[in-house]
Formats: C-alpha cells, structure tokens, sequence
C-alpha cells in the first residue's frame, strides 16, 4: 500500500530519548503526524507502513499503558512488537549493554526501553545502529509529554499562549513538561514542596531552550500561586517507581500539593485537568477533579496510542 502520510519534516533513523534533542518545528511535526494518524484510526484506517518491521521493547519496569500502546500501535502500523523482560535477556544476567544493544540492532528495527536509569538508555542509543525510543527513565518521559501536548491542543486549539501548571514531585513527568513548553511557547510552573524540586541541570536546560519560543518556565513552592489562572493543571503521583519507601514521609509532605477544589479555584474557569496515570485518588488528587467535568486523563491515555505510532513512523520511514 502506497503510504499517504505524508512528511514535512525528516525524522529518519533519529532516536528519541528526550524532546530537548528535537528542535521546536520537529516537535510540531510529531504532533502533526500524530493527529493525522489519530484521525485515520478514527475512520478505522490503519495503513500497514511498517510492514515487516519489528520493535524490541526492553522493561525493566512494568506499565500497563505503556506496552499496550507501543505494542498496538505497531500492530495496527503493520509491524510487530516483542516484550523483553529483564528475564528474557542476558542484560539481566550481566551482559554489558554495548553487547545487548549491537546484537538487537541485527534482529530488530527499533528499540525502545521503559528502564529506571536514563544513563543506560543514553548507552544503549550510543552503541545501538536502530532507533532507540525512551519509553521512560528517571529523568525523562518524553512519549507522555507529547500525549500531553496532543491532548492540550485538542481541547485548547485557539489558545495562543497557554499557562500549565504541574503540582507535585519533581520527578520525569515534570522534567518532561518543562521541555515540551520550552518547545511549544507554552508558559509552564512547576510546583513542589522544598526538597522535591526538579533537577536544576535539567531546568537550566529547559530554560535554554525556552529561549528560542519565549516559553517562561518558572518553579515555586506555592501551589496557589502556581495555579493562578492556569489553563491546564497537572499532577502524578507523591511517590514515583523506586520511592516506594518514602510514601509516608512524602504524604506529609505533599500533603499541601493535593490538587482539590480549593487549588483549582485559583484556576480558570475552563480548565484542563491532567494525570499521567496510574492516580492515587485521594492522596495527590481528589476523586472530584480526577473524575470531574475538567479532567481528560482518558483521552490523555489514548492519545499515548497515537503519538508513538507517530514516533514509530517518523523514525522508521
């Protein structure tokens, strides 16, 4: 079948680890495609341009969304999906990840990962001779903040300039949001209790980048403030994957960051609420917001679907 979507931007054999290695027209670009692919999916047209490709996908962690999406995704494109766990590779058994990732490049089309260190990601892409997409890692989770972005776009398509705030941990989510405003022009503030911040190479970074869209990407430990009239308001859980341990002393913490009612009345009147899920109703976020008229966390969780198959697209063709 002749493939009928068509590129404005080449993204051929890049990887895709984090949205600062994307310059803002690519970030565009990608949620072109996405929404174009959303569209074909919605008139239950899946064209099979990556027929006869194959994604090895690494997880080191376990995801509901994650999998299901990627691996859908290139089954409706045509393609196919392998999971690895730690268990069906020798990267859990101690072989080196140069090995790992030239040996996969010799199987597979692509490769992507959902693993606890964005070191080792970097490492496999240095070595690896296929695109290597990060599913998520400590610092970055670049595939949800594109669903976020597809997502804010959907519901605020006539906004010029739009304010997003992110209560809570510091952690991949928001590092992520950081970048995909400072991508987009989207003013972001990222509001956390003291000690939770986010890393300060990775806001500098951000910052940088802002530079080039006027996106101004602030940080605060007043959630109130952050909140004042907010288009979007976004949060995650208190305890990421590996901070397990300190739920009962991040619920104390975070305690003030719980995003209610009281908080989003600060926000205007048509807000959008966002969660990247999996939600902890009743600790980070009330069932009110969560489940309420403002909230789009489904359509945020499809649109998952759709932005990675525009990333398996983009890189494989």
């Amino acid at each position: 079948m002749k493939q009928t979507i068509k590129k404005h931007v080449s993204l051929t054999g890049r990887d895709f680890l984090t949205l600062l290695d994307y310059a803002p027209k690519e970030v565009k670009e990608l949620l072109r495609v996405a929404a174009e692919i959303k569209q074909k999916a919605k008139d239950h047209d899946h064209e099979p341009i990556l027929k006869g490709k194959s994604l090895g996908m690494i997880f080191e962690n376990a995801s509901t969304r994650t999998r299901v999406s990627f691996e859908v995704g290139m089954t409706q494109l045509g393609g196919h999906a392998l999971f690895l766990s730690p268990r069906d590779l020798q990267i859990g058994r101690g072989e080196p990840i140069k090995d790992t990732a030239k040996v996969l490049s010799r199987y597979v089309d692509a490769i992507m990962i959902r693993t606890n260190s964005h070191d080792m990601v970097e490492e496999l892409a240095a070595n690896a001779d296929v695109p290597v997409i990060n599913a998520l890692t400590d610092a970055y989770h670049p595939c949800q903040a594109l669903a976020d972005l597809l997502t804010i776009k959907e519901y605020k398509p006539t906004q010029e300039k739009l304010k997003l705030a992110y209560v809570g941990d510091g952690n991949n989510v928001a590092h992520s949001l950081l970048i995909a405003g400072a991508k987009t022009g989207m003013d972001v503030v990222v509001a956390t209790p003291k000690g939770y911040e986010v890393d300060a190479g990775i806001f500098a970074a951000a910052k940088n980048a802002a530079e080039e869209t006027g996106a101004l990407l602030t940080e605060t430990n007043d959630p109130v403030h952050a909140c004042e009239q907010a288009d979007v308001i976004y949060t995650d859980v208190w305890a990421s994957m590996g901070y397990e341990g300190e739920q009962s002393e991040r619920e104390k913490a975070f305690a003030p960051f719980q995003v209610n009612e009281n908080l989003t009345s600060h926000a205007k009147d048509d807000y959008l609420f966002l969660h990247c899920l999996p939600a902890h109703r009743g600790e980070e976020v009330t069932v009110d917001v969560i489940d309420g008229g403002h909230s789009a966390i489904y359509d945020q969780a499809e649109n998952r679907l759709h932005v990675q198959k525009a990333i398996l697209t983009s890189l494989l063709t």
